[in-house]
């Protein structure tokens, strides 16, 4: 695997942003990775204003943005959207996580 192959932003979050005017307001959904939940790491999904040193994944004239720190932690992840019975959600799909829970918010290395 590629240390260095940055995550990826499916068109449907994107257009999820778009329509809830995240990059109207000057917002960017930003993923974050830290310590907790019942697997060890979990995932912290906000709209939030970008910061210097974030990555920033463009697209639709929309933008995700990933801390440093995360960035490690997210290498190849596919962050996307799904609608499904139980609501909708941004979610990730992470290579590097051995388990996650069931929630899918907390995952393990």
């Amino acid at each position: 695997m590629d240390l260095n192959l940055p995550p990826k932003v499916t068109d449907r979050a994107f257009a999820r942003l778009g329509e809830i005017g995240a990059g109207t307001d000057g917002k960017a959904l930003r993923v974050a990775v830290e310590g907790g939940g019942c697997s060890g790491f979990q995932y912290e999904i906000t709209l939030a204003e970008p910061e210097e040193g974030d990555l920033v994944l463009e697209g639709a004239g929309e933008k995700v943005v990933i801390d440093e720190v995360s960035l490690p932690f997210l290498t190849g992840a596919t962050i996307d959207f799904t609608e499904e019975l139980i609501g909708a959600r941004f979610v990730i799909e992470n290579p590097n996580a051995s388990s996650s829970c069931g929630c899918g918010v907390s995952f393990s290395m």
